[in-house]
C-alpha cells in the first residue's frame, strides 16, 4: 500500500477545506486507504505526485473524484421524517397562507442523488392538491458533485429506496423503469419541478431571491466548527423573514454564533 507522508496530509488536507470546507483532518487513514486505486489507476508513483497534480492543475473531474471518495452520498427518499412531518403540517400552512405571489423558495442544499428534493416536492404537491398549478413550486438543488447530479436529473432508483413512502405517492410519481423491474423512474411532474445545478457551499450565496426554506442535511457533518458557523451565517443572510433552516439530526447550530431562533432538534427559523 502506498502511504502519505505529514507533508503531502496537510497540504491535501488544507487545499480541500480552503476550497471546498470539508475537514479531513482526523481522516488521514482513510485518505490514505480510499485513494489507493485512484493513484494506481492514474499512474501516480507515490502520494506526493498525486498532491502536487491536484493542487497545481486543479482538474475538476479529478477534485470531484477525490471528493466522492472522501465523502458519503448517502441518502433516501423520507430521509429523517420528522423534518418532512414539520414541513408538512407547520411549514407549508405558513408559507401558503403568508406567500401572496403564489411562490415558495425552497433550497435543497447538497442535495447528493436527489431523493431529497424529490420527496420535498411530493409533500409541496400533496398539500397543495389542484391549487398547485396556480403556485410557482420549484425547488433548487445543489451539490459539488456533478456526478450526484447527474443521477439525480436522470431520475432512477433502486425501489428499496422508496421504502418509507406511501403506497399511493409511488404509483403517481414513480413509474417502472423498463430496462429493469427493480429500479423505478421519477415522474416528468417530479423532474420539472426541481432546478438540479452545481454549487460549492464555500462561495458567496448570491441567488436571485431569499428562501423560504433551506434544507441543508448531513453536510456539515464533514466541516470544521469555523467553517459550520460561516456558512449558517451565509444561510441566515439567504432566509426570508419567518423562514426556516433544516439540518441532519446528527448536526447542530451553534445559538451563540447563529441569530437563527432554535424552535426544535435540527430545525431553525429566522425571525420575523
Amino acid at each position: 500500500m502506498l502511504e502519505i507522508n505529514q507533508a503531502d496530509f496537510i497540504r491535501l488536507l488544507t487545499f480541500v477545506q480552503n476550497n471546498y470546507g470539508i475537514d479531513l483532518s482526523k481522516k488521514k487513514q482513510l485518505m490514505q486507504s480510499r485513494l489507493q486505486t485512484t493513484l494506481r489507476s492514474q499512474g501516480f508513483a507515490d502520494f506526493t505526485q498525486y498532491v502536487d497534480h491536484i493542487i497545481k492543475t486543479k482538474n475538476d473531474t479529478d477534485i470531484e473524484n477525490l471528493l466522492n471518495k472522501l465523502t458519503t452520498n448517502y441518502t433516501y427518499f423520507l430521509r429523517e421524517k420528522e423534518h418532512f412531518d414539520f414541513f408538512k403540517e407547520t411549514i407549508l400552512p405558513y408559507l401558503v397562507s403568508t406567500k401572496k405571489n403564489k411562490s415558495l423558495n425552497i433550497w435543497s442544499a447538497g442535495c447528493s442523488s436527489g431523493e431529497e428534493p424529490y420527496t420535498i416536492s411530493m409533500f409541496i404537491k400533496d398539500y397543495l392538491g389542484p391549487k398547485a398549478a396556480s403556485w410557482d413550486t420549484r425547488v433548487l438543488a445543489t451539490d459539488i458533485s456533478m456526478n450526484v447530479l447527474s443521477a439525480a436529473m436522470k431520475g432512477e432508483y433502486n425501489i428499496e429506496s422508496l421504502r418509507n413512502l406511501p403506497e399511493s405517492w409511488k404509483k403517481r410519481f414513480f413509474r417502472k423503469s423498463p430496462q429493469d423491474p427493480e429500479r423505478v423512474i421519477v415522474s416528468d411532474e417530479l423532474k420539472k419541478n426541481v432546478i438540479f445545478c452545481p454549487f460549492n457551499l464555500m462561495e458567496p450565496i448570491r441567488f436571485k431571491s431569499k428562501f423560504d426554506v433551506i434544507f441543508c442535511r448531513n453536510v456539515m457533518i464533514y466541516f470544521n466548527q469555523q467553517t459550520k458557523e460561516a456558512l449558517v451565517n451565509r444561510f441566515y443572510d439567504a432566509t426570508n423573514p419567518g423562514g426556516y433552516l433544516l439540518i441532519g439530526h446528527s448536526e447542530s447550530v451553534n445559538r451563540a454564533a447563529s441569530k437563527y431562533s432554535y424552535i426544535m432538534p435540527a430545525t431553525y427559523r429566522k425571525p420575523l
